[in-house]
């Protein structure tokens, strides 16, 4: 599942889910959370269930509730029989509540006649003042972790602070999360991807920083609105360059299986370049050569 441009679809409205599961997105998220009021939390529930059911894409992902909340088992129980590709789990606090989120997918899927283990997991994690985002956060809690997604608005409503400068830059305690969720990522080796831009009319300054996001090692954005995933998607994916490069240092990696350091074009290149190309090649789908 490719990770570039992932849409959210509110879980109750059936024209924006249809409209989202129909678009061009990389994932479409059907949203149990906010997007839908607690009246309305147990129709949402079935009408995401069974559009994860009649959807034929991949990237079919459902947003439940957060760990604690009344909702969030009953979203469980009704979302993973329809088999998603995918469960987004919010205000993702630390490792704990992921492990949690791991062991009640075990359970459904099991008890669904699921492969365990085939669902995958997104966590929304830099949305509290209170998650954990040192390094090793979540290195090794559970192979289901795909991604680690920032989440700037419920955080800047924390602190009390807007999200973005009118120069659309990010305040220090919300640029610290940023950054300190990228180095999560990093450190338990899945994607980084990045808050949603918020004015879905302003192209370009949506394709700015989106351009930043990926200069910054994001992987990824999620978007609020159709008209947002081409720009995103083309912030995201490789250049020719860059892909032509990947390509030459897997091939000659390839062909010299023990070298630690090589030579191309006259430059050095050892093994955090390979890493470097594999992640290239992975941003345009391409798999690796072995």
């Amino acid at each position: 599942m490719q990770l570039r441009a992932l849409l959210f679809a509110p879980g109750d409205d059936a024209r924006k889910t249809a409209r989202a599961l129909a678009s061009e997105a990389d994932g479409v998220i059907l949203d149990l959370e906010d997007a839908v009021p607690p009246a309305g939390k147990a129709a949402a529930r079935r009408a995401v269930g069974e559009a994860l059911r009649q959807a034929d894409r991949p990237g079919r992902i459902a947003r439940v509730n957060p760990v604690g909340t009344p909702w969030y088992l009953d979203d469980l129980a009704a979302v993973v029989p329809a088999r998603p590709d995918a469960v987004m789990l919010p205000k993702c606090v630390g490792p704990a509540m992921l492990a949690a989120l791991d062991h009640h997918l075990e359970a459904l899927e099991s008890a669904a006649g699921l492969a365990v283990g085939g669902i995958a997991v997104l966590a929304l994690a830099s949305e509290t003042t209170g998650a954990r985002l040192d390094p090793p956060a979540y290195v090794g809690v559970t192979p289901r972790l795909a991604a680690l997604c920032f989440g700037a608005e419920d955080l800047s409503a924390d602190l009390g602070i807007a999200p973005r400068r009118p120069d659309g830059t990010y305040p220090a305690p919300v640029a610290a999360a940023r950054a300190a969720l990228l180095l999560a990522a990093g450190a338990a080796g899945v994607a980084a991807l990045d808050t949603p831009y918020p004015d879905p009319r302003d192209a370009e300054g949506l394709a700015r920083e989106a351009a930043a996001a990926a200069a910054d090692g994001f992987a990824g954005k999620l978007c609020i609105h159709p008209a947002q995933l081409a720009p995103v998607q083309t912030a995201f994916t490789p250049s020719a360059d860059a892909l032509a490069w990947a390509r030459r240092v897997m091939a000659a990696f390839a062909a010299a299986p023990d070298a630690g350091v090589l030579a191309l074009d006259g430059r050095m290149i050892d093994r955090p370049h390979r890493r470097l190309a594999e992640r290239i090649l992975a941003a345009a789908g391409e798999r690796s050569p072995q």
